[in-house]
């Protein structure tokens, strides 16, 4: 009988050659394959600054988004989050920024850097693996307007939705929380990736420095 510690050493193992073979596709991939993963390219505008208008949301999106990772934990591209976010900031007829978080890999801590840099004081925090937060800057760190843990079980649509409710509660609104699926199975099923790219996200942590703006194109 397979005990749990040899059996989650077992899981591990063939997450890390799932996600390496994966890798090995997209670096040496000339065809269909490759032309599809599309990725995000981001430029640097400088050190990020807090904004004066009230009219913008400040999205945060952590040191490996977009850099070593380019979907999020369930394969969805991260082009297309991010796209659906800001378009449902846009919907609102509000303005938004994006910044990188370079500090720190919490999603809890990258929205909440958004927030305090965003002049509406709203701010959407953004993982690789695509866990989510609405924060607002007059809020401790550990509590936010809205969380959302289980990324495997999100959607764009869900993406999009969070976007507007960030631009809503910019202006003054009280939405109602997006919905998502709670799916008990999610945790155990993604639980050694999830553990996985956090480890990798972290690595791509830069203690002391602070967010930089970015603009962003896909190519």
């Amino acid at each position: 009988m397979i005990n749990t510690e040899t059996l989650v050493e077992q899981v591990v193992s063939e997450v890390l050659k799932h996600l390496q073979s994966e890798k090995l596709t997209l670096d040496t991939d000339t065809g269909e394959t490759q032309k599809n993963q599309q990725t995000i390219n981001f430029s640097e505008i400088g050190p990020a600054k807090p904004g004066d208008k009230e009219d913008e949301v400040v999205i945060g999106i952590s040191p490996a988004f977009g850099v070593h990772f380019n979907s999020n934990i369930n394969g969805i591209p991260l082009k297309d989050i991010l796209r659906e976010v800001v378009a449902g900031i846009s919907e609102e007829g509000m303005r938004f920024r994006i910044i990188r978080v370079c500090h720190t890999a919490d999603v809890g801590f990258i929205a909440h850097a958004a927030a305090k840099l965003s002049g509406s004081g709203v701010g959407i925090g953004i993982l690789s693996r695509g866990t989510t937060v609405i924060h607002h800057k007059d809020l401790e760190p550990l509590n936010n307007l809205e969380l959302f843990p289980q990324c495997p079980v999100m959607t764009l649509d869900t993406y999009r939705i969070i976007g507007k409710n960030a631009a809503k509660y910019a202006k003054g609104e009280s939405p109602e929380p997006a919905p998502v699926v709670n799916d008990q199975m999610a945790r155990p099923k993604f639980q050694a990736k999830a553990a996985i790219m956090h480890n990798i996200e972290t690595k791509y942590v830069k203690p002391g420095v602070k967010p930089v703006e970015l603009s962003f194109s896909f190519k």
